[in-house]
C-alpha cells in the first residue's frame, strides 16, 4: 500500500520520480505527488487521482536534482489534493513522504496545533514535516532521528530539506524501503519495481534502520541510538522486462500465462526421483529435525491464507502430521500458544505483508521456528524467518495473485513430500507424486489453451450480482480462492461455502439469479458433490462445474469446465487455474482495471 520513490544525482529528478511512481501503481493508491529540491528550494506538485493526472499538472519549470515522490492509499482523510503526499512544513523547507500509520498522530497533531502550527491536511504524515522543521539538531539525520523518537506506529519515510540540498534521509519501521545504487546517482524506493530500469544493486533496510543518501553513496545507522550498521548493496538477479506487460493486455493476463514456466522453475532442482522425495535446503532442517516436527501451522492473508489451507491438507495427507492454516492478521491477537515442536510456515508473495510479518515476530518472540514461502529475495519476512522456500515465480505486478499462488501450492507440495518421506510415505508414493509434479506445468498450459471458452463462461457469470463458489475437503480452499479472485477484480459479490454446508443455510439464497461455481474433482467425494448439485438445480440455480473428464454429473443441467487429472493430492491447483481465468475475463468484460482493483493494494503494509 502506497509507494515511495526518491532520487539524488546528476539528472533532473521529476521525470525519474514520475516514471518510478507509474511503476508503483500496482500497489494501490488514490493520489500522487512529487517534491524536488532546486535552486529556489522545494517545489511541490500533487494531485488526487492517477499518476498521469499528476504528470499532466506538473509545471513546465520543475527543475531539481534531488526529489521524492509518493502514491498514497488513504488511511487518514479522504483522497484530496491536500491530503496527497509529499507534505511540507509551514516554511516549505521540509518535504516528507510516508508509508504506514502513525498511531499517536492525534496527540502529535494536537501538540503542534497548540504550539501555533496550522495544519494543512487531515493526514498523520504531515506532523512529520513539522517535527523535522522544528528540531534543533544540526544535521538532517539528527532532525529525523529526533522526530522519530516522538513517533509511535509503522513507517517507511523519505525526507528532504532545503538546508541540506544534497541528500535524502530515509527510515524504516514496519514498512519496506530500499536504497538503489547507481553511477554517481542514488535511488530510494519502497519496491524494486520503481527503480528496476536504473539499478539492480540495492540495500534493503531493516526495521529500526535509517539511511542518509547522497549522489556518491549512503550510510546507515540505527535511528534509536545512531549506531552505525553494516548495510551493503547486493545485486538482485532480475530482468527489467519482467516488469513489463509486453504483448499482453494486462499484467494479470501475462502472469496467468507465465504459470507453466514459473511452475517448472519452482520445481527445478528440488525433486529427487531416486528416493522419491524433495530437497529443500533453504529450510535449514535436517531429516532428524524434520521428523521431530509434531504439528504444522500455516499463516497467511487473503489468497496466501487460502493456499495455506490447501497446503495444510497436503501435509496432513502425505506426512500424517496435524496441520492447519490461520489468517495471520488474527493470529497474534489471540495470544497464541507457540509450541516448540510446531513448524510455523508463513506465506507472502511480497515478503512484506505487515500482518504476516507481525505474526512471525510473535512466533519468534515465543521461541517458535518459522520458515517462509516468499517470492521476493531479501524481503522482511525472508530475513525474519529461520529458513524458507523461495518461490521463483518472478515479479508479480497485478494485485490479484496468480502465478505466485500456484508456486505457493507447489512449495507446499514439496514440503509435504519431504515431511512425508521422513515418516511413513512410501518411496512408491513419493515417486508417484514426483511424476505428478513434473506433469503439472504442461497440464496448466493445457488448461490455458481453453481460455476462449472460459472467457465466454465468464461473461455469463459477470452478469450476476452475486455468486456462490462451493467445494468439499480438497475443493473447499479452491472455492475460497475462486471467490476471492472473482470478487476482488470483478466487484461482484462472491461467497465460498463447503458444499456440505449448503443445506445449513446458504440454500435459502439459491435462485435463478444466483449462479454457483462448483468444484467437483474425481475423488472419493464425487457422489456426495453431485448430490449437492441436484439440490442447487432443483431450486433453479444456474451451475458451472469445474471437474475432470469422465465425471458423471447425471442429469444435472450444468455447464462443465474440465481440467486434466493429476494425482488426487495435486489436483487442487489445476482446479484453481480456470477460476483465475474466469475472474480475469469477468472483470475484463465489465470494462474494469484488472491489474489495479479499487481499494486494494498488492503489498498490504499497514494493519
Amino acid at each position: 500500500m502506497c509507494g515511495i520513490v526518491g532520487y539524488v544525482g546528476g539528472q533532473q529528478a521529476a521525470p525519474l520520480l514520475l516514471e518510478g511512481l507509474a511503476r508503483l501503481e500496482h500497489r494501490g493508491y488514490d493520489s500522487a505527488g512529487v517534491a524536488v529540491l532546486g535552486g529556489s528550494g522545494q517545489r511541490l506538485a500533487k494531485r488526487a487521482g492517477r499518476v498521469r493526472d499528476l504528470s499532466e499538472a506538473l509545471p513546465k519549470r520543475f527543475a531539481g536534482k534531488v526529489g521524492i515522490g509518493h502514491t498514497r492509499w488513504a488511511t487518514h482523510g479522504p483522497a484530496t489534493d491536500a491530503n496527497a503526499h509529499p507534505h511540507l512544513d509551514e516554511a516549505s523547507a521540509v518535504a516528507v513522504v510516508h508509508n504506514g500509520i502513525i498511531d499517536n498522530a492525534s496527540t502529535l497533531r494536537r501538540q503542534l496545533t497548540d504550539a501555533g502550527v496550522e495544519l494543512a491536511s487531515d493526514t498523520d504524515t504531515e506532523v512529520l514535516a513539522h517535527l523535522v522543521a522544528r528540531s534543533d539538531a544540526d544535521t538532517l539525520e539528527g532532525k529525523v532521528r529526533e522526530t522519530l523518537s516522538y513517533v509511535e506506529g509503522t513507517y517507511g519515510i523519505a525526507v528532504t530539506h532545503a538546508d541540506f540540498p544534497d541528500r535524502i534521509v530515509v527510515a524504516r519501521n514496519g514498512s519496506p524501503l530500499l536504497v538503489g545504487v547507481g553511477e554517481k546517482e542514488m535511488f530510494v524506493a519502497s519496491d524494486l519495481a520503481a527503480i528496476i530500469r536504473h539499478t539492480t544493486a540495492v540495500a534493503h533496510l531493516d526495521d529500526g534502520e535509517m539511511a542518509t543518501v547522497t549522489a556518491t553513496g549512503f550510510t546507515t545507522v540505527r535511528h534509536t541510538d545512531g549506531a552505525a550498521t553494516a548495510r551493503e548493496a547486493v545485486a538482485i538477479d532480475v530482468d527489467a522486462d519482467q516488469y513489463e506487460a509486453g504483448e499482453h493486455e494486462s499484467y494479470m493476463h501475462k502472469e496467468i500465462h507465465e504459470q507453466p514456466a514459473s511452475a517448472a522453475r519452482v520445481l527445478r532442482g528440488r525433486l529427487d526421483e531416486r528416493f522419491g522425495t524433495a530437497h529443500l535446503g533453504g529450510l535449514g532442517l535436517d531429516n532428524r529435525e524434520l521428523r521431530a516436527i509434531r504439528r504444522v501451522k500455516i499463516l497467511g492473508c487473503g489468497s496466501a491464507f487460502y493456499v495455506g489451507q490447501m497446503g495444510a491438507g497436503l501435509i496432513e495427507e502425505l506426512a500424517r502430521i496435524p496441520a492447519d492454516a490461520e489468517a495471520a492478521s488474527e493470529f497474534r491477537y489471540r495470544n497464541p500458544i507457540v509450541e516448540p515442536d510446531t513448524l510455523y510456515v508463513v506465506v507472502s508473495q511480497s515478503g512484506e505483508t505487515i500482518d504476516t510479518l507481525l505474526a512471525v515476530e510473535e512466533v519468534r518472540r515465543k521461541g517458535g521456528r518459522c520458515v517462509g514461502l516468499v517470492n521476493v529475495v531479501g524481503s522482511a519476512i525472508a530475513r525474519a524467518c529461520d529458513g524458507g522456500i523461495y518461490l521463483h515465480a518472478g515479479p508479480e505486478v497485478a494485485v490479484a495473485s496468480t502465478k505466485a499462488l500456484t508456486n505457493m501450492f507447489l512449495g507446499f507440495a514439496l514440503l509435504a513430500l519431504q515431511l512425508g518421506r521422513v515418516r511413513d510415505l512410501s518411496i512408491a508414493d513419493g515417486k508417484r507424486l514426483i511424476a505428478g509434479l513434473e506433469r503439472l506445468p504442461d497440464q496448466i498450459a493445457e488448461i490455458l489453451e481453453g481460455e476462449a471458452d472460459l472467457a465466454e463462461a465468464a461473461k455469463e457469470l459477470a452478469a450476476a450480482e452475486s455468486l456462490f463458489f462451493v467445494g468439499r475437503v480438497r475443493g473447499f480452499p479452491v472455492a475460497r480462492e475462486g471467490a476471492q479472485k472473482f470478487k476482488e477484480i470483478s466487484y461482484r459479490h462472491a461467497e465460498a461455502y463447503q458444499t456440505s454446508e449448503l443445506k445449513h443455510g446458504p440454500l435459502a439464497l439459491i435462485s435463478p439469479q444466483v449462479p454457483t461455481v462448483a468444484v467437483v474433482p474425481d475423488d472419493e467425494l464425487t457422489e456426495r458433490n453431485v448430490a449437492a448439485l441436484h439440490e442447487i438445480a432443483a431450486r433453479g440455480g444456474p451451475l458451472w462445474v469445474v471437474t475432470h473428464p469422465g465425471v458423471d454429473l447425471g442429469d444435472v443441467p450444468a455447464r462443465r469446465i474440465e481440467v486434466p487429472r493429476n494425482e488426487v493430492e495435486l489436483d487442487p491447483i489445476l482446479l484453481t487455474v480456470p477460476l483465475q481465468v474466469l475472474a480475469y475475463h469477468a472483470a475484463a468484460s465489465l470494462g474494469l482495471d484488472v491489474d489495479k482493483p479499487r481499494n486494494l493494494a498488492k503489498s498490504v503494509t499497514v494493519e
